[in-house]
């Protein structure tokens, strides 16, 4: 397997496209967190998430956050 992944299943690492310019960027998530911010290193745009969405590898990403892979739903946004 490719992607880095955690004992209990977890994909940890997400390849993250910029909407503004299409640079592709494989990242490590942090495994109990939502990452709010990304700064594209292709244009320079800090990425946020999009409405309803917890963090930028649930909008932008591969595979969403460890969070939401755990849970479902209800990530950081409290639902």
């Amino acid at each position: 397997m490719s992607e880095t992944s955690h004992d209990m299943g977890v994909i940890l690492e997400s390849e993250l496209t910029c909407p503004h310019c299409g640079h592709k960027a494989r990242e490590e998530m942090p495994l109990n967190a939502c990452q709010y911010y990304y700064t594209c290193a292709g244009c320079g745009t800090r990425l946020t998430p999009k409405p309803g969405d917890c963090c930028v590898f649930c909008s932008y990403g591969s595979v969403p956050c460890p969070p939401i892979q755990q849970q479902g739903a209800g990530c950081c946004s409290g639902e």
